[in-house]
């Protein structure tokens, strides 16, 4: 009878072992069709800006390297960082107003003492589901002073008391826009928190004697602190976003409204209409990374309050 010897330099895998491994990468490839999106759609767009960052188109020499002279020349330009303190400024303002008035209707609509709670929570989210040009058309009409409701009260009045495109008044009118397209949205964003409090809670604080306010105060805000931090960092983003409505209300208030007045119009304006794709680029990148950090140091103050 013969014997089957195993030469020292040949190993055997178990079975089990190969099936494991066939499991491993049968997992990985699950994530090729998203990983291959998010290649196409962010990373290579990402890395072509930051590519054109570093150039400069020349008259002389055409498109050349010129590092970080470009950065340099964003951190010194007026027009870029009087953009970038109008947008701030209506993000330190315009935020907490719409997230208070999305909370407060979602408050009301997850309390019990509110009648017909469903035809409240459509109305509110209705404007959210009106496209954004739609929207700002819309009020543009509602603004202008020579037509609209705007022209037609003033008329009334006999006077001009109302002008929502004056300049000290149009972040206001734009912050308005915005406050009354996204409160339904963030709405939702809180009442979906909101219905996932066990009712055992609920239960438990009316045995300790809690109402109204202190069970607010004492569960339905801590419940709700993660779908706040996630709706601030998404307003962070949209406030340092702004582009759809100063951009459509340009042609109605272009004495005020000009080609740098956010970011997001100065980039556009200096890609499509100054041919300065580069300079532009390095716009773009400024924005992104400052939006990210703050954004990020939203999210780290939320996760260590919600630890505690």
């Amino acid at each position: 009878m013969t014997t089957l010897t195993r030469s020292p330099g040949v190993t055997r895998t178990s079975v089990p072992a190969i099936r494991r491994q066939r499991r491993r990468w049968t997992g990985w490839q699950f994530t090729w069709p998203f990983a291959v999106v998010f290649v196409i759609a962010f990373i290579a767009p990402l890395g072509y800006a930051l590519w054109l960052s570093l150039f400069q188109n020349q008259l002389v020499g055409g498109n050349a390297f010129v590092g970080l002279d470009n950065y340099v020349l964003a951190f010194h330009d007026p027009a870029f960082w009087a953009s970038f303190g109008r947008v701030l400024l209506f993000l330190l303002v315009q935020v907490p107003i719409m997230l208070l008035l999305a909370l407060t209707a979602a408050l009301a609509i997850d309390s019990a003492r509110l009648y017909a709670t469903g035809f409240f929570r459509i109305v509110i989210f209705l404007p959210y589901a009106v496209p954004a040009v739609v929207a700002v058309l819309m009020w543009g009409f509602i603004y202008g002073d020579n037509f609209g409701l705007t022209a037609s009260i003033n008329d009334w009045l006999g006077s001009s008391v109302l002008a929502p495109f004056a300049p000290q008044w149009m972040l206001v009118s734009i912050g308005n826009i915005v406050t009354w397209e996204f409160v339904g949205y963030n709405m939702v964003i809180f009442y979906s928190a909101l219905k996932t409090i066990p009712t055992d809670l609920y239960e438990a604080a009316e045995i300790d004697g809690a109402r109204g306010w202190q069970v607010v105060k004492a569960i339905k805000l801590p419940a709700a602190r993660g779908a706040i931090v996630i709706a601030t960092i998404f307003s962070i983003i949209g406030s340092f976003q702004l582009f759809n409505e100063p951009n459509v209300l340009q042609p109605l208030a272009s004495n005020v409204i000009t080609s740098s007045y956010t970011p997001n119009m100065y980039a556009y304006s200096l890609s499509f209409a100054g041919q300065q794709y580069n300079y532009s680029a390095t716009i773009a990148i400024i924005m992104g990374v400052i939006t990210a950090a703050i954004a990020y140091v939203v999210q780290l103050r939320g996760s260590r309050k919600e630890d505690r």
